[in-house]
């Protein structure tokens, strides 16, 4: 029994999105080649790895044996691979980052400036993934360390708020409410509202909000990313609610922001493998992105803020 590489990682896909399809889906290849790679695996190693219930792929116990072991040679590989591109590439180290979309674009640029200039001779990977994704890349080790928005409700990663950011609007100019300057829950009944959905923390923090106000409104747009939602916006969709963060990447486009009012909060966290001490790469970038005013709130003062105050990084 001797397994390649490529279907332990199909392996790996199954058991993360429950699918083949999805699987193939993140491994940029073909349903039908996944489907092969999958019961080749099982041939090889003489037993069932799934079983269907209804239409989604359920592991069996011998699967589940098997996961650990899968994902510590799965990180072992990739930590080979990064360590022979960084010695081909004449590098003392690389630090691998995965990121929800908005984080990777409007926070962690600047730092990983600061940082490079001061680890001039290691190379940084900045992968952007959905908050699932980079907790399992945390969990698995095939990532040094994640930046997601929120808690990761996830035992196998610890998980270490740093900054704070404000939920506001993003609007076009143009727009009957733009020159208000701050909008409510009730401005948004009524409106096309267009943010993320209730399986994000945006989405969360305002159904929680509506709640408590007694205030009931419908998405009009359901969005994945904030880079979506500002887009919609400026083909006059409607009004995008946002995270600090998806506001600044407004702001960048020319649209206009206002702060939603109550004030409702969300955390940017570092993620990092439970009951393991980082790498002293990773500490660095922790210890940079923590002190660093990386982003300014886009609707006033208090979003974006560090929980953490110092100079320089």
């Amino acid at each position: 029994m001797k397994l390649n590489l490529r279907e332990l990682e199909v392996f790996r896909a199954v058991m993360e999105t429950g699918s083949v399809t999805a699987a193939a889906l993140e491994l940029g290849i073909t349903q039908p080649a996944a489907s092969k790679m999958l019961q080749q695996a099982e041939q090889r190693l003489g037993f069932a790895l799934f079983r269907r219930d209804r239409r989604q792929l359920v592991p069996t116990p011998e699967a589940h044996a098997l996961l650990p072991e899968l994902l510590g040679t799965l990180a072992s590989i990739d930590g080979l691979e990064r360590l022979a591109e960084a010695l081909r590439a004449g590098q003392s180290g690389q630090l691998c980052i995965a990121a929800v979309p908005v984080l990777a674009t409007a926070l962690l640029p600047p730092a990983v400036e600061v940082f490079r200039a001061r680890h001039q001779d290691v190379s940084v990977r900045l992968r952007a993934m959905s908050a699932l994704e980079v907790v399992n890349h945390v969990a698995d080790h095939r990532a040094d360390l994640g930046v997601i928005l929120g808690d990761t409700g996830d035992r196998r990663v610890e998980a270490r708020p740093f900054r704070s950011s404000a939920i506001g609007c993003a609007l076009r100019r143009d727009h009957r409410l733009a020159s208000r300057r701050h909008l409510t829950l009730g401005d948004l009944a009524g409106i096309a509202v267009i943010s993320l959905g209730a399986r994000q923390p945006v989405g969360q923090a305002l159904l929680a909000a509506q709640a408590r106000a007694g205030v009931q409104w419908r998405l009009a747009v359901e969005v994945s990313q904030s880079s979506i939602a500002c887009a919609l916006v400026r083909a006059g969709a409607g009004v995008a609610v946002l995270d600090g963060f998806g506001l600044a990447e407004a702001r960048a486009q020319g649209l206009v922001t206002r702060p939603l009012v109550p004030r409702l909060l969300l955390e940017a966290t570092l993620v990092v493998p439970h009951g393991r001490v980082p790498t002293r790469l990773a500490s660095a970038f922790c210890a940079t992105l923590e002190r660093l005013d990386a982003v300014a709130d886009p609707c006033g003062p208090g979003g974006g803020r560090p929980r953490r105050r110092g100079r320089g990084a």
